[in-house]
């Protein structure tokens, strides 16, 4: 299982970070879109590191237009020298339309428009192939040589994109080669609702003349972690892993994966409190039993034998955050991961 670790939006720190991560052994490093942009990390860290995955997860396709996108990964991965994973994701309606003052519509329909586009871009500036790209949401007929980029020795990105529910899953299934699975995900769901939507989109991209299968594609998990070296650790880490289940638990398009263990009528009460901004009591509806079904929970010796064990058949990637432990165990986890 390959892992991936985060970096801050620091820049002067950035590469610093980055290095570590690599000498720790980490198969990727992510950086993701919340206050600052989550590209130039990644270009300060391709220049600190040299075998690394820099991946962006996630960065908000429908804040720009494929073209955008198109031209950011093409750069980001001719300076890592192919190494870059153009992670992206829908975000919601209300942060595109009122936040981005973007356009939302059909975010399923629409997300498998974009990223056609950005392969189409991306063929016209390493294979010669006219654009000549016409969808219902995006259009692309326009590329000349002043705006084509010459350095294409290391081709387009790879690209991952985010999905919870199955038209979204579908999507990625289709047209992405892996997919970022939300944190807020139980066993139950993954195998029952994720991997037959991943299958549909296989058979879709197969329909249409391409090699696709689970053999080439990801599937990246970062799967809550409860974990402590002491009492005191454990309990906090507890208690804020409660609180996150209950904020994604709160919205309404995450009730499928609480009805998946049987807790769907939780998902009304806690969007009522997170309207209240009852956020601290919001995690007390959560119990063990409901935590177990989202997180790992395993003392730090046994954190990654946990994680194989759950989900060593199906995930081929995590960023399981376990920051709260010292630098040494972090990176025993990260090599009991890693070995084959």
């Amino acid at each position: 299982m390959k892992v991936d670790g985060g970096v801050g939006w620091d820049l002067k720190r950035v590469g610093a970070q980055a290095q570590e991560l690599e000498e720790m052994g980490y198969s990727g490093i992510q950086s993701a879109e919340t206050g600052h942009d989550p590209f130039l990390p990644l270009a300060f860290a391709a220049g600190h590191t040299r075998k690394v995955d820099l991946i962006t997860g996630i960065a908000v396709a429908f804040a720009r237009t494929p073209m955008v996108l198109a031209h950011i990964g093409h750069d980001l991965n001719a300076t890592s020298e192919g190494r870059f994973v153009l992670g992206i994701g829908s975000q919601i309606r209300a942060h595109i339309t009122k936040r981005f003052s973007m356009p939302w519509s059909s975010p399923a329909a629409r997300m498998r428009e974009f990223i056609l586009a950005m392969r189409a871009i991306w063929a016209t500036w390493h294979k010669g192939e006219p654009l000549q790209f016409t969808g219902k949401f995006y259009t692309h007929t326009l590329m000349t040589p002043f705006f084509t980029p010459t350095n294409t020795e290391f081709g387009a990105p790879r690209v991952f994109l985010a999905a919870v529910g199955p038209l979204m899953t579908e999507v990625a299934g289709e047209v992405a080669d892996g997919i970022i699975v939300h944190a807020f995900t139980t066993d139950k769901y993954l195998r029952e609702t994720t991997l037959p939507a991943l299958e549909r989109g296989f058979a879709k991209a197969r329909a249409r003349g391409q090699e696709k299968s689970r053999a080439n594609f990801e599937i990246c998990y970062p799967c809550f972690v409860v974990t402590g070296r002491d009492e005191r650790e454990l309990a906090g880490a507890k208690q804020a892993t409660r609180q996150q289940i209950a904020f994604y638990g709160s919205t309404p398009a995450y009730k499928p994966v609480l009805d998946s263990v049987g807790a769907g009528e939780l998902q009304p009460e806690l969007n009522t409190m997170s309207k209240q901004g009852r956020w601290v009591d919001m995690g007390g509806l959560i119990d063990d039993e409901l935590m177990g079904h989202f997180a790992v929970v395993a003392e730090p010796d046994g954190i990654a034998a946990a994680i194989r064990s759950r989900f060593g058949d199906v995930v081929d990637r995590t960023s399981a955050a376990y920051a709260q432990l010292p630098k040494d165990d972090r990176a025993r986890i990260v090599q009991e991961l890693t070995a084959a």
